[in-house]
């Protein structure tokens, strides 16, 4: 049964801002948790990237949250990354606008003045991640004595990267009563801790996992040779929309979009040795397709969520099969059906291979040369008809 923010009782300036944007219908997590959120519980949602979790928190905060006084904000949402703190805050400033509340992103690797001058003015809701927040605490720019609600947005990551210490370090100076809210995409272990030791009588919410599976996607395996690699992804890049390429390294991703351009496409790369701006240009390019092909490590592809990927490359496959669906997940997204192509030398078969037999993918590996025609439309061929006995 299909509801409306309305009903769930967001107020009709917050239903009218949403409705000029589009949208006008609750996703599953948001139907669950915004009145819980609304009424001051604690709630651990179980929700995966790109289930509209953002506005399942962020609505309830901006409901709820008072005016902050300088370098005091009353509100606080912990995220991973600074991509995903810069996504958050696209999404809540806007609607923070409408209620006369002031959302502010703090992240590393951009200058803290403007962080400092924002906090100084009064931000009341702050998004940020652990280290930069950290610092800003240790200078004495930010006090967290009048927060009333936390937020913990994709807390899984943040323990996968091994920010616990610090995600701890700012519960420990969160003195005042509050509100907290824990979205991640698993909750036991590391996570179940952080629950039983920092949240009050929890409300648990659980969206169904629409989990990137094999069979939401088209797999391509395609054997080809060393010196003709880079033409067979241009080939590739060429026919798709948008198209998105993983490698291994950091110095990989820069030598790709090097050698993508000598070939006529347009890249460009994200990864963690590249400063925030280049990163956040790289990303918005990509996002709005002005460039259409993106080059990135598997770290820095975790604050990737861009809905419309065609394909997804694993120019140099993945580790193991989590990689491959993780990789591969940033094309199923949104309910439309993409294409993973994994690119294979003759000396990586056996990890491909065994990628494929976890996955239970019982798909060939098909040679292939950049000049071939099943390149510009890969949907449209099946390989197991491409194999000649």
């Amino acid at each position: 049964m299909s509801t409306t923010f309305e009903a769930l009782g967001v107020s009709a300036d917050l239903v009218a801002a949403l409705a000029a944007q589009g949208i006008t219908e609750p996703f599953a997590i948001q139907s669950l948790a915004i009145a819980d959120g609304l009424a001051g519980h604690d709630i651990c949602g179980k929700a995966k990237t790109g289930s509209g979790k953002t506005l399942a928190f962020g609505l309830p905060i901006l409901e709820r949250v008072g005016k902050a006084q300088p370098k005091r904000p009353r509100a606080l949402v912990l995220v991973p990354t600074r991509e995903l703190a810069n996504q958050v805050k696209d999404v809540l400033a806007p609607l923070g606008k409408v209620v006369q509340r002031r959302v502010i992103a703090c992240y590393g690797g951009v200058s803290m003045d403007v962080q400092v001058n924002a906090l100084q003015k009064g931000a009341d809701v702050i998004i940020g991640t652990p280290g930069r927040l950290i610092d800003l605490m240790e200078r004495g720019e930010l006090s967290l004595a009048d927060v009333e609600t936390l937020v913990l947005d994709e807390a899984d990551r943040m323990a996968d990267m091994g920010f616990m210490p610090q995600v701890q370090k700012i519960l420990y100076r969160i003195e005042s009563a509050h509100q907290t809210l824990l979205f991640s995409a698993t909750l036991d272990g590391a996570i179940d801790r952080l629950v039983q030791r920092y949240m009050n009588e929890p409300v648990y919410h659980e969206v169904a996992s629409e989990e990137t599976t094999v069979d939401s996607m088209e797999h391509r395996f395609l054997h080809v040779h060393q010196m003709d690699k880079v033409k067979v992804a241009a080939a590739i890049a060429r026919a798709a929309q948008r198209t998105l390429l993983f490698v291994r390294t950091k110095r990989g991703a820069d030598r790709l979009v090097e050698q993508l351009h000598r070939e006529g496409v347009r890249a460009g790369a994200i990864h963690g040795d590249l400063r925030q701006g280049a990163r956040e240009r790289s990303l918005a390019e990509f996002s709005s397709g002005k460039v259409p092909v993106l080059v990135a490590t598997d770290v820095a592809a975790r604050g990737i969520h861009v809905d419309g990927v065609d394909v997804v490359v694993h120019y140099d496959p993945p580790e193991d099969e989590k990689a491959y669906l993780h990789r591969s997940g940033r094309t199923a997204r949104a309910g439309e059906k993409g294409v993973a192509v994994t690119l294979m030398l003759y000396n990586q078969e056996n990890e491909v291979r065994v990628v494929q037999k976890r996955l239970r993918l019982d798909e060939p590996i098909v040679e292939i040369f950049s000049n071939d025609a099943r390149l510009t439309d890969l949907r449209s061929w099946d390989p197991k008809e491409a194999v000649v006995a």
